[in-house]
């Protein structure tokens, strides 16, 4: 695909026949472009049980890539240059090297694209195809082959992909990994219909199909060459309502992530939501079963994702309140989730002079209910077992095992100009065993988290951020207490520092400290910002994806930048 795009470009210029149209063409193009530097120095580190470096021998890592984007009319292209020179800790080791995994061609019309190359893509949620990249999880799962959209009406879009995933540095090959290949589909009511486009009520249907090819080369089961997945969805608007909701079904795929099962996959996602003035609401209901779907069925790791599987809890960024964070469980998860947001009027007993806002967010995630199921050739029945339907299940039924809760509830208040805060409390549980992969049969993690921030303004320039944080446990590593302080100069400069201090672990010798220091300095689009201190040891969850991070001792640097 390489040499196809370099063609392009080839062609694209060998048709300027003369220094003046070159010239001209020159001054009608636009070039942009972005990167980022992440290193690290590591260091010994006797507390935390490291007494040389991290990575194969070496005490750096490096992650970097670089973008640049040029543009000429309808005309664009782009590519992307990536090294990880070894990659950061936590990173998966597959990612060392260097080169430009994404490189693209794309011509745009206002009713029709194509584009040959790398590129991402999404069907509705997600739910039969999204291709990505997330740098803070190493996750890139971009398709390198083709893909065209065509508009032929206001409000009607299609979409059509062909192509094989990133797989790291791994060149494609025969039978390496499967071929994808979809089709996407949406109308807009109340653009297409001119007699609707007043209309109070708002209506959109779309629907996806998507096919994935990959040989069967395993010595003992039969397994399906063509794997599809297909989806119907649907947005209704009625005032100040909005409902959408989206339903998937993937035949059967036997994979290393489902032990070889011979199931059907099912995805459902509902969600509504209202919001008028000082209110708002939100609510989401979700069940994932068996719906696991790459395009190598042996991949187990963060790789070759087709799909994606839309998380329904909140996303939390505090330093103790993302301590345990949840991971999507795609071979089956039922849950719900409802937020109220409330502003407190301004001069109110209780908002006072400029109101008060209260955010209540509730979220649950339990296992499915699994039946056992025949075992072919046998008067036995299991569930999970291989070359078997794995198990049946009722659809809206949930399990008694929670793999998670968490109810929070946030208050933010302005006292005056120069002075406002936010407190916040959670309480959560959290399945360890299911969610961090472990088998020792640890007790679920019960923890309440409280957080205040507290933002003061000295002049229009200048400002101190504190965050006060405590979590309070019985299970896992204990009590944690955590503190940050950050003073910014702006626009440019910021300082902080912060400590995380495990001071309820169980083993008096782990009751450590995990201090960080931090400045940095910002200029237009270029940000530089250098750290020390110790990173614990946990999870990185992004969307319901997430990888595990060492605990590590050492100085790093971010450098980042666009043109």
């Amino acid at each position: 695909m390489n040499r196809v795009f370099l063609l392009i470009v080839f062609v694209f210029f060998a048709g300027i026949s003369t220094q003046a149209q070159f010239s001209e063409l020159l001054k009608k193009s636009e070039v942009h472009g972005s990167f980022e530097f992440d290193g690290a120095y590591y260091m010994p580190d006797n507390e935390l049980g490291i007494t040389d470096s991290l990575i194969n021998g070496r005490n750096f890592a490096f992650n970097g890539f670089g973008n640049i984007t040029y543009t000429l009319g309808n005309f664009s292209a782009g590519l992307r240059y990536e090294a990880y020179l070894p990659p950061l800790a936590g990173f998966d080791p597959r990612m060392e090297g260097q080169g430009f995994p994404y490189i693209w061609a794309t011509y745009a019309t206002e009713k029709f694209s194509f584009t040959v190359g790398n590129f991402y893509e999404q069907f509705g949620n997600g739910l039969t195809l999204r291709t990505y990249e997330e740098w803070t999880l190493g996750y890139d799962n971009s398709l390198n082959g083709a893909r065209i959209t065509y508009e032929p009406v206001k409000g009607l879009l299609m979409k059509g992909v062909y192509g094989v995933q990133r797989f790291f540095w791994s060149k494609y090959t025969k039978n390496s990994r499967g071929i994808v290949k979809g089709f996407d589909a949406e109308l807009d009511f109340n653009q297409v219909f001119t007699g609707m486009q007043d209309a109070k009520i708002k209506l959109i249907l779309g629907g996806s199909f998507v096919s994935k090819y990959q040989a069967d080369q395993d010595p003992i089961y039969k397994l399906p060459r063509n794997v599809s997945n297909a989806a119907g969805r649907v947005t209704l608007g009625m005032g100040k309502f909005i409902l959408t909701s989206e339903y998937a079904y993937k035949i059967n795929d036997p994979s290393a992530i489902n032990k070889l099962i011979y199931k059907e996959g099912q995805g459902l996602i509902v969600s509504l939501s209202y919001s008028t003035k000082g209110f708002g609401f939100f609510g989401m209901f979700k069940r994932y079963d068996n719906m696991s779907y790459r395009s190598d069925r042996g991949e187990t790791a963060n790789a070759l994702d087709i799909n994606f599987l839309p998380p329904n809890t909140e996303t939390h960024t505090y330093m103790l309140t993302s301590m345990y964070p949840y991971a999507t469980q795609p071979n089956g998860e039922i849950g719900f989730q409802f937020q109220i947001n409330y502003k407190v009027p301004k001069k109110s007993k209780l908002g006072g002079k400029y109101g008060m806002g209260i955010a209540v967010n509730y979220s649950q995630v339990n296992d499915i209910v699994r039946n056992a199921v025949e075992v072919p050739g046998t008067d036995e029945t299991a569930i999970e077992e291989p070359g078997t339907l794995g198990w049946s299940s009722p659809f809206f039924e949930f399990s008694d095992q929670v793999f998670w809760q968490d109810f929070n509830i946030e208050i933010d208040k302005k006292f005056s100009k120069k002075f406002k805060g936010t407190l916040t409390y959670m309480y959560q549980t959290y399945d360890i065993d299911i969610l961090e992969g472990h088998e020792e049969g640890l007790p679920h993690v019960y923890s309440n988290i409280g957080v205040l921030e507290l933002t003061y303004k000295f002049t229009s320039k200048k400002a101190l951020r504190g965050e006060f944080q405590g979590l309070w446990t019985k299970q896992d590593k204990g009590d944690w207490a955590a503190l940050l302080l950050e003073y910014t100069i702006s626009p440019h400069w910021f300082f902080t520092v912060s400590d995380q201090w495990n001071y309820g672990n169980p083993v008096k010798d782990n009751r450590l400290h995990y201090y960080n220091g931090s400045f940095g300095y910002t200029r237009k689009t270029t940000r530089i910002s250098i750290t020390y201190g110790r990173q614990r040891e946990g999870i990185v969850c992004v969307g319901g994806v997430c990888r595990a991070v060492p605990a590590s001792s050492g100085f790093y640097v971010t450098i980042s930048s666009s043109f």
